[in-house]
C-alpha cells in the first residue's frame, strides 16, 4: 500500500465510558455514559523522530505505561499502518476520567480512541463508525463495550460466525454486528465506583462453560424488556419504566458466579435492589450500575450512605451519552 500523508498534524479525541451487560444482557448489551476520556495526538514534524511521548493525567497517571505498550499507543500504531500512514513520532496527552479495571469500558475506550485518532489523521470528513467498530471489536475480541463507545446510546451486539478476511497478512474477524436503540432522555445511570479492581480475565474465569436451560430462558425474557424499559415511548401501552428496569436487570447467567470475587459490590447490589432500584454489575465489575428513569441521586446516596462514608466508594450520577466517540482535527 502506498503511504499517505496525514491530513492534519493534531487530533483531539473524546470517548465515553460504557457499561456492559446491564444485568440480563450478558456479552451483548452496552450503554454509553456521559463520562469521558479526552486525548490529544500531535504528530512530530521531524521525519527522523519515531518516538511516542506520552503524558497522562487523571486515572492511571501513576500506573499506566508511558511507552509503546500503552494500549492507546499500540492501537494507534496498528491503525495508522492499517490506514496507510507512515510511522512517525507523536505526543499523546491523555486526560483520563474512566477508572481502570472497574467495569466501565476502559480497554474499549483505549482501543476506540487509538483507531479513531488514526482514522482522523488518514481521512478527511466524518468518522466511518462502522469501520472503526469492526476494527475495534476485532482487537478487543468482543463488541459489547466497543459498540456504545463508537455509536453512543444503548447498543445490542452479536457476532456472525465464519466471517473473516485477510488484511495486511492478518486474519481479521468481520462478523461483528450492532444495532443502536433510542434511550429516553430521562434515563440516568448511577455508577458506584469502589476502590478495588477486578480484571476481566478473572471475572470471566469464574463463569460456567454451560448454563441451565431455565436460566438461559430467564435471561432472554428479561433482556427482551430492556429496549422498552430504556425507551418507554416505544411501548404500546403505559408501563412504569422503573418497574420494567428493575425486572429487565435481573440475571442468572453471570453475576452470582462472580459475586465471590466482588463481595462488597454484590452486597451493594442486594441493598439497592431491596429498595426497588435496578442495580447490576457494570461490565465485569466491580462497579455497580443503577438505571433509573428520573433523578434518584439523593435517594441512592442516602441508601448507600455507609458505603460512601467509608471512603471505599464514590458515585457518579450520569446521563446517557448519545454521540459516541468524537474527533476534532486541530
Amino acid at each position: 500500500m502506498e503511504k499517505l500523508d496525514p491530513v492534519t498534524r493534531k487530533v483531539h479525541v473524546r470517548v465515553p465510558a460504557t457499561s456492559a451487560n446491564l444485568g440480563s444482557g450478558f456479552d451483548t448489551v452496552g450503554l454509553a455514559l456521559d463520562y469521558h476520556d479526552e486525548l490529544e495526538f500531535t504528530l512530530s514534524s521531524d521525519p527522523l523522530n519515531m518516538a511516542a511521548q506520552i503524558l497522562i493525567t487523571g486515572e492511571g497517571e501513576n500506573t499506566l505505561p508511558r511507552d509503546e505498550s500503552h494500549l492507546v499507543v499500540s492501537t494507534f500504531r496498528r491503525a495508522c499502518s492499517r490506514f496507510g500512514l507512515s510511522k512517525c513520532g507523536f505526543i499523546m496527552e491523555a486526560h483520563n476520567n474512566i477508572p481502570q479495571a472497574r467495569g466501565m469500558g476502559s480497554s474499549a475506550e483505549a482501543i476506540v480512541a487509538g483507531i479513531s485518532a488514526a482514522y482522523a489523521f488518514s481521512h478527511e470528513g466524518e468518522l466511518d463508525r462502522d469501520v472503526i467498530f469492526q476494527y475495534a471489536a476485532d482487537l478487543e475480541g468482543h463488541p459489547d463495550n466497543v459498540a456504545p463507545a463508537v455509536y453512543g446510546g444503548m447498543t445490542v451486539s452479536w457476532t456472525e460466525d465464519g466471517q473473516s478476511e485477510i488484511v495486511q497478512g492478518e486474519v481479521v474477524n468481520t462478523g461483528f454486528r450492532s444495532v443502536n436503540y433510542l434511550v429516553d432522555a430521562g434515563v440516568r445511570a448511577s455508577i458506584f465506583v469502589p476502590d478495588y479492581e477486578l480484571s476481566t480475565a478473572q471475572a470471566r474465569a469464574a463463569l460456567l462453560n454451560t448454563v441451565p436451560f431455565a436460566d438461559a430462558v430467564f435471561n432472554v425474557s428479561r433482556m427482551g424488556l430492556l429496549i422498552g424499559a430504556m425507551n418507554p415511548s416505544a411501548l404500546a401501552g403505559e408501563q412504569d419504566p422503573n418497574e420494567l428496569l428493575f425486572t429487565a436487570t435481573q440475571d442468572k447467567l453471570h453475576q452470582s458466579y462472580r459475586a465471590p470475587l466482588m463481595k462488597p459490590s454484590a452486597e451493594l447490589i442486594d441493598l439497592l435492589r431491596e429498595h426497588g432500584y435496578a442495580a447490576a454489575v457494570s461490565g465485569a465489575g466491580p462497579c455497580v450500575c443503577v438505571l433509573h428513569n428520573g433523578d434518584a441521586s439523593d435517594d441512592l446516596n442516602q441508601i448507600a450512605t455507609a458505603q460512601l462514608a467509608s471512603g471505599h466508594w464514590r458515585v457518579l450520577h450520569l446521563n446517557v451519552d448519545t454521540q459516541g466517540v468524537q474527533v476534532a482535527r486541530l
